[in-house]
């Protein structure tokens, strides 16, 4: 049995490599992929060579990035982190044949899992098993945003991703994958407003007809827009709370002054080129703003216990359930065979072809 493998084998090379499949042992199950989601921020900064780990050694104990060899070199052959498969052999009780999933094994036709090495989130029935992209790895990401933004209000002590929304004034910069789930996530879980910012008009089109209002950062001030509509008290206008989902210095910035005083931003943004504009004499300092990165490698600081992937998970079954059909029809904007994936790939890393969620479909 062959696989066939989307391999990034240097900066702007993608090709479609056909491996032996591993062997089936005790304790494991195949999965033959049925759709795999293109993350266009994290697999694009392998295509373009601008990813950190491609340069530099990762040292994870000290958590720094130090000088040495890469800790992920070309070829990358593991690229990809939005996969439904279904099941075609097990040889473990734990996993049943016919079983749709979602996992996070790359961009590749076929994987042998072990299941207590790797997550396999089965899918309900009555939910679009394309949606399925979503639910193991992305919603996560995004519903940790959330998350980081219930535990900077109440600590540990997190009951409902709603406990960092709810009733609140809300700002998401960027429109994106990440932006527009994490405003879906702070809308379904009770905001009291929620503002889409991008300077895009076919992104905000987007934004809007899943249901959200957006401003136009280069038009009028947003700042000064949304400080005036979002009052609390004298000298204290802005938004709550800020998801900043664009990895540009003046998207940070822009988040930055939207906040009212003591406001939060919470970073989901991947900054390949660092973010030099960014300027923390200004609104940071003077209104006394918090900024935190909600990375999905770890939810917040003592949640761990109580919100782990699985939750989050969860939660982002419950978002699909509520919004899958204009997800579906808004967010996914392409759906592609996957022999096209190197093309693809190589597009729309030379920005050759704009698109905002592709699904690879085999």
């Amino acid at each position: 049995m062959r696989d066939h493998v989307v391999v990034v084998s240097g900066p702007g090379r993608v090709e479609l490599v056909e491996q032996d499949a591993a062997e089936l042992t005790d304790g494991t199950f195949r999965v033959e992929t049925l759709f795999s989601g293109v993350s266009a921020g994290t697999e694009l900064s392998y295509v373009k060579g601008t990813n950190p780990y491609l340069n530099v050694t990762w040292n994870a104990d000290l958590g720094l990035f130090q000088p040495g060899a890469a800790s992920t070199p070309y070829p990358v052959t593991r690229l990809g982190y939005m996969q439904v498969g279904r099941v075609v052999e097990s040889r473990t009780p734990a996993v049943a044949v016919g079983t749709v999933g979602a996992m996070t094994y790359g961009h590749r036709t076929g994987w042998v899992a072990d299941p207590v090495a790797e997550r396999f989130v089965p899918l309900p029935e009555d939910l679009d098993p394309l949606l399925g992209v979503y639910v193991a790895h992305m919603g996560p990401i995004c519903a940790n945003g959330v998350l980081h933004a219930a535990a900077d209000l109440h600590g540990a002590d997190v009951r409902s991703l709603g406990d960092g929304v709810r009733g609140r004034r809300v700002a998401v910069v960027g429109s994106g994958v990440v932006a527009l789930l994490t405003a879906l996530f702070a809308k379904r879980h009770g905001a009291a407003s929620v503002v889409v910012l991008d300077p895009t008009p076919q992104r905000r089109a987007v934004a809007e007809a899943l249901g959200l209002e957006t401003l136009d950062p280069e038009a009028d001030d947003p700042a000064v827009v949304l400080k005036t509509r979002w009052a609390h008290g004298p000298g204290d206008r802005g938004a709550d709370v800020v998801f900043q989902c664009r990895g540009q210095a003046w998207a940070l910035q822009l988040a930055l002054r939207l906040l009212r005083p003591q406001g939060t931003v919470v970073d989901l943004a991947f900054y390949q080129a660092g973010a030099d504009e960014v300027r923390f004499g200004e609104e940071f300092h003077h209104n006394g703003l918090s900024l935190r990165c909600a990375q999905i490698g770890r939810v917040p600081r003592g949640l761990a216990p109580t919100w782990d992937r699985e939750r989050l998970s969860a939660e982002t079954i419950d978002l699909l359930r509520a919004y899958g059909d204009v997800i579906r029809k808004h967010l996914v904007s392409a759906v592609v065979p996957f022999e096209q994936a190197p093309a693809l790939l190589t597009d729309l890393a030379e920005r050759r072809r704009q698109e905002l969620q592709v699904v690879l479909t085999v």
